[in-house]
């Protein structure tokens, strides 16, 4: 059942509005942007798509490509059906996200990991700022709702401990050589993350050792790992999108909270000051670690932290304008 009808319907006139061609380049550095993000443990390019306004948008036209490739398949009239659902995909948009995101994971790969791996505290702390203020976007996104509040501030508080809890149990040694079938599944759960606010899907294959091993393939361009990791990108993406769309249209209010419970709880791994995680047989730390009070530097993540959220607001200003304009239009 539907939290309400109004509900449904203000995520629905969400997704009324198609992109003009004009909003190209934008589109392409938006998807630049997510794209950098999901290199990132500990941050979500779901987050990066909220603050920068297509969430929504994006959501709908993927589970339009689902739709259509289960019609062709399953009828009926699976052409035109498949056909019907193609048109209704924003191809304006999801196409320039795609090529901005390709284009950051295979240009700056090897640099975001350096920056991560070389200057830990300074990395965290750009990215805790970034995280910490785009929490707003989902509350500014929030329908009314009936519940009372200590039920749903009850349910951001429990979603968000379990987040951090599970955050902190993160951690495992790299796989040197890891079999095909694991490749494929850690990219069908990793892209699911990847349209989740607050869930990371770099962080994820971190913890499960696949981190490095899917950044050295991207730099040495691995056709045979790539391949099976795209393999199981899409199969995820395709058996999770649905349920996605499902929610943001008919439990809109719970979903978008239950993003900012996610968003909260992930901050564990963006900390700037943690004491350095065990490394394993390849010499790298992998996971997090305890969680330490200030230690030298504290100017860098401290200003760092404060430009991660000072980019957020402006890009929150930006498409509010933007939208703005496009609501008088």
């Amino acid at each position: 059942m539907a939290e309400t009808g109004a509900e449904a319907d203000l995520g629905s006139s969400a997704l009324a509005t198609r992109r003009s061609r004009g909003q190209l380049p934008f589109d392409l550095a938006r998807g630049f942007l997510i794209g950098t993000a999901e290199l990132v443990p500990g941050v979500s390019g779901g987050t990066v798509a909220l603050v920068t306004g297509v969430y929504d948008q994006l959501i709908d036209s993927a589970h339009h490509v689902v739709s259509a490739v289960r019609r062709l398949v399953t009828g009926p009239d699976r052409l035109a059906s498949a056909r019907a659902e193609l048109r209704r995909t924003d191809w304006f948009l999801i196409v320039p996200v795609l090529l901005g995101m390709i284009t950051a994971v295979l240009s700056i790969a090897g640099v975001m990991g350096s920056f991560v791996t070389d200057h830990p505290e300074l990395a965290r702390g750009l990215f805790f700022g970034l995280v910490a203020i785009s929490i707003v976007v989902p509350l500014r996104m929030l329908p009314p709702g009936h519940r009372p509040v200590w039920v749903e501030a009850l349910l951001v508080a429990v979603v968000a401990a379990l987040t951090f809890w599970v955050v902190g149990l993160a951690g495992g040694g790299a796989e040197a050589d890891p079999p095909l079938l694991l490749v494929m599944g850690a990219a069908a759960v990793a892209i699911c993350a990847l349209v989740v606010p607050g869930v990371s899907g770099s962080f994820f294959l971190l913890t499960i050792g696949l981190y490095t091993v899917t950044l050295d393939a991207i730099h040495d361009r691995d056709l045979v790992y790539l391949g099976v990791f795209a393999i199981g990108a899409t199969l995820g993406l395709a058996s999770f999108v649905q349920l996605l769309n499902y929610l943001l249209d008919h439990r809109r209010r719970t979903t978008l909270l239950v993003m900012v419970a996610l968003m909260l709880g992930s901050l564990r791994a963006l900390w700037p000051w943690q004491s350095t995680p065990g490394t394993t047989s390849d010499g790298e730390a992998h996971g997090p670690g305890a969680l330490l009070a200030p230690y030298d530097p504290v100017a860098g993540p401290l200003l760092l932290a404060l430009l991660g959220a000072a980019v957020v607001v402006l890009l929150i200003m930006v498409e509010s304008r933007a939208t703005r304009d496009a609501t008088r239009g």
